[in-house]
C-alpha cells in the first residue's frame, strides 16, 4: 500500500474529515485530536498492514507507523485539505500542555541540531585520526559550521516557538535576532570590560549574551503571543501592517532584554547548577533513572521535557548527562530485547517484526519496538527497562557524558568524543554493549506468550451475526471490486463488495439500519445494519476533493433508516464533466467475520435487487 492509499485508509477509519479537529506527526506517530474517538474503527487500523499500534490517551488520537509517518502525513494533509493544523489543549491537563509546548517547539528544529551535532562529532573523530589539525583553516571551517546552529539557538528556537504559540514568525525571528545582534554583543562585552551598565529608556540591561540559549527566548516569543493578538485588535486596518510588527517588536524586544531575558538565563543557570549538584553527588541517580524509565516516558511524551534540559547543557557546560546517555542506552535495550524475541519466535509475521523494530531502536527510533513488541507482550518490556538501568548506572558512574545534540542510537557515539578524550567514548561504547547483552538476554530467557494463528479466526467465528441480504443502494452496471481504478478498494483492504457504474445520482439504503458515519464532504457514507453488517457506500474515486460540490444528503448520522430509503442525491454529469470517475463501491467493512460474502450475479443493479449475501 503507497502512502496515499494509507492516507486515505486511515481518512476513513478514523471517521473522515468532520471528525478530525486536528492532525501532526512526531518520528513515527500521526497524532490527531478527534471530535469523537470512538467513531475510529481502532481495530481496522491495526488490521492495515505497516501500522504498528494505536495509542488513545491524553486527549490525542496517535496512530503509531513509523519511519514513513512524515510521507503519509503529507499525503493526509492534502487528501484532507487539512492547513496548519496543531493538537488542541482544549482536552490537555496543565502537564501534558507543558510538554506538547516543549515537544511542538524542539521537535523540528531537531534535525537542524542532529545534523550540527553530527559535524561536531565528526570534527572530534577528524582530529583524534589526525586527518585534521587543530590549527588548520578546515579545522576552523568545520568548526564554526558545527557550533552555526547552537549559536543561533535564540533565532532557530523563536521560529520554532512562533508556530506554537500562533504569532508572526518573522517577527519572532527578529525578536531572536535582537539577542543576537553584533552590536548588542559588542556592548555587553565593552559594559564588561570597564565595568558599567547598560540601559534603554533609563531602564537597566542585563549584561547577558543569549548565545546558544534556551530558556530566554522561549519566555520572550510566549509573551510577544499576548502583545502581538491585544495590539492587533486595537489597531486600525488601515495601519494595521506596519504598526502591529513595531508595537510588538518594541514592547516585546526591550522587555525581553530588561526582563524576560535575565529571567530566562537565570532559570537556566539554576537548571544547570541542580543537574551539576546531582552530578557531583549522585552522578549515577540521573542516567539510572533515564535508563530505566525512558520508555514509559515515551509513551506519555514526557522525553521531550529531557531535550531542552540536554540543550541548555550543552549551552551553558558544553557536556550533556542528562538526556543523551541516559536515552541512548535505553534505546538500545529496547533494541537488544526485540531482537531477541526475534530469534527465538516462531511466528513468521512477528519474527519479521522484532527484527525491524530492534534495528530501529538500536539505531534510535522505539516507537516501533515499543508499541510493536515491547508494549504488546510486556516481557520484553522488562527486559528493556533492566538493561536500560544497569547500563545508566553504568555510565552514570564513569560520568558519561555527551558533546553535541544527536539522536539517541548507536549513531550518536562520534558525540562522545569531546575534551575527555577518548575515555568518555570506550565507556560510552561498554554501556551500549551493557544495554544490549542485559536485555537481549533477558528477554531471550523471558521469552514472549505468542499467538496461535487460528485463535483470531476462532474468535471472529464466535461472533454472532445473521445471515443478511444486502440490496444495491443505486442504479448502474455492476461490476467485481477488482476492476476498481483505485487499489485502495480494488486489493480488498478495506473489506469486501462489490462496485457499480453509476446511471443515476441516487443513493438508497441498502439494508434496515442506522447511518453510522456521513463524511462532511457527502462523497461517503457509513451505514450499519441492523443485523450488524458494517456498509460502507463509497462514490466515485478521488471525489473528496469536490470538498461537498454535487453531493446533497438526505439524512444524517445515527438518522435510521429503512431499505430503499433515499440517503443521498448527486450530480452525475456534473462530476463527470469535472473528470471523475463515478464508480461506486460498495464494501462489507466487517468481511471478516463472515464465512462467505457472495456476490449476486447480476449485470445492472438497483435498488430493489439484492447485491451481496452474507453468511455467517
Amino acid at each position: 500500500m503507497t502512502e496515499k492509499e494509507l492516507a486515505s485508509t486511515l481518512l476513513m477509519l478514523v471517521g473522515g474529515k468532520q471528525n478530525i479537529v486536528a492532525v501532526e506527526h512526531c518520528m513515527t506517530r500521526l497524532r490527531f485530536n478527534l471530535k469523537d474517538s470512538s467513531q475510529a474503527d481502532t481495530q481496522k487500523i491495526l488490521n492495515i498492514q505497516g501500522i504498528i499500534s494505536v495509542v488513545d490517551k491524553g486527549g490525542q488520537y496517535q496512530i503509531v507507523i513509523g519511519n514513513t509517518v512524515k510521507d503519509v502525513y503529507k499525503e493526509f494533509i492534502k487528501l484532507g485539505d487539512f492547513q496548519n493544523n496543531e493538537i488542541s489543549d482544549e482536552k490537555k491537563g496543565i502537564v501534558n500542555k507543558i510538554l506538547d509546548t516543549i515537544s511542538g517547539i524542539f521537535i523540528p528544529i531537531v534535525p537542524a541540531l542532529a545534523g550540527a551535532g553530527m559535524l561536531k562529532a565528526l570534527l572530534a573523530l577528524l582530529t583524534m585520526l589526525k586527518v585534521v589539525a587543530p590549527d588548520s583553516q578546515t579545522y576552523q571551517f568545520l568548526n564554526f559550521m558545527g557550533d552555526s546552529v547552537f549559536y543561533f539557538m535564540p533565532i532557530i528556537i523563536a521560529a520554532s516557538a512562533s508556530k506554537k504559540f500562533h504569532v508572526n514568525q518573522f517577527v519572532a525571528m527578529g525578536i531572536g535576532a535582537i539577542l543576537m545582534h553584533p552590536t548588542f554583543m559588542n556592548m555587553i562585552a565593552v559594559a564588561k570590560e570597564s565595568q558599567t551598565g547598560l540601559e534603554v529608556f533609563g531602564l537597566p540591561v542585563s549584561l547577558v549574551s543569549y548565545s546558544s540559549s534556551v530558556i530566554p527566548i522561549i519566555l520572550a516569543i510566549w509573551f510577544m503571543s499576548y502583545v502581538e493578538p491585544i495590539t492587533d485588535r486595537y489597531m486600525p486596518k488601515s495601519i494595521r501592517i506596519f504598526m502591529t510588527p513595531l508595537i510588538t517588536m518594541l514592547v516585546v524586544g526591550i522587555a525581553t532584554l530588561v526582563a524576560i531575558g535575565p529571567l530566562g538565563n537565570i532559570c537556566g543557570q539554576l537548571l544547570g547548577d541542580a543537574i551539576g549538584m546531582l552530578n557531583h553527588y549522585v552522578s549515577w541517580l540521573v542516567p539510572l533513572l533515564v535508563g530505566t524509565f525512558t520508555p514509559l516516558m515515551v509513551m506519555t511524551g514526557m522525553h521531550y521535557g529531557l531535550i531542552p534540559i540536554g540543550i541548555n547543557l550543552l549551552a551553558t557546560t558544553g557536556f550533556d548527562t542528562v538526556a543523551g546517555p541516559g536515552m541512548m542506552v535505553s534505546n538500545i535495550a529496547q533494541g537488544g530485547a526485540s531482537l531477541a524475541v526475534a530469534f527465538r519466535c516462531k511466528n513468521t509475521e512477528i519474527k519479521s517484526l522484532a527484527a525491524s523494530a530492534g534495528i530501529s531502536a538500536v539505531c534510535g527510533i522505539t516507537e516501533p519496538a515499543m508499541y510493536g513488541i515491547s508494549l504488546r507482550f510486556k516481557k520484553p518490556l522488562i527486559a528493556a527497562m533492566i538493561g536500560g538501568g544497569a547500563a545508566g548506572l553504568f555510565i552514570g558512574i564513569m560520568g558519561v557524558g555527551r558533546y553535541a545534540q544527536v539522536s539517541p542510537g548507536l549513531f550518536a557515539l562520534p558525540s562522545f568524543l569531546g575534551e575527555k578524550g577518548i575515555s568518555n567514548l570506550i565507556y560510552a561504547i561498554i554501556g551500549c554493549a551493557i544495554a544490549f547483552i542485559v536485555s537481549f538476554i533477558i528477554s531471550f530467557i523471558l521469552g514472549i506468550d505468542e499467538p496461535k494463528e487460528d485463535v483470531k479466526l476462532n474468535e471472529q467465528k464466535e461472533i454472532k451475526l445473521d445471515d443478511e441480504e444486502i440490496f444495491a443502494p443505486l442504479k448502474g452496471q455492476v461490476i467485481s471490486l477488482d476492476k476498481v481504478n483505485d487499489s485502495v478498494f480494488s486489493s480488498g483492504s478495506l473489506g469486501k463488495g462489490m462496485a457499480i457504474i453509476p446511471s443515476e445520482g441516487k443513493i438508497y439504503a441498502p439494508a434496515d439500519g442506522t447511518i453510522s458515519a456521513f463524511f462532511e464532504t457527502g462523497h461517503a457514507i457509513g451505514v450499519t445494519s441492523k443485523h450488524g453488517a458494517e456498509i460502507l457506500i463509497h462514490v466515485g474515486i478521488d471525489t473528496v476533493n469536490l470538498k461537498g460540490k454535487y453531493f446533497y444528503p438526505k439524512v444524517k448520522q445515527n438518522e435510521q433508516v429503512k431499505k430503499g430509503e433515499l440517503l443521498l442525491e448527486f450530480d452525475l454529469n456534473k462530476m463527470k464533466e469535472e473528470g471523475y470517475d463515478c464508480t461506486t463501491m460498495i464494501i462489507v467493512t466487517n468481511s471478516q467475520q463472515y464465512t462467505s460474502v457472495q456476490s449476486v450475479k447480476i449485470d445492472e443493479a438497483d435498488k430493489n435487487k439484492e447485491l451481496m449475501i452474507l453468511t455467517i
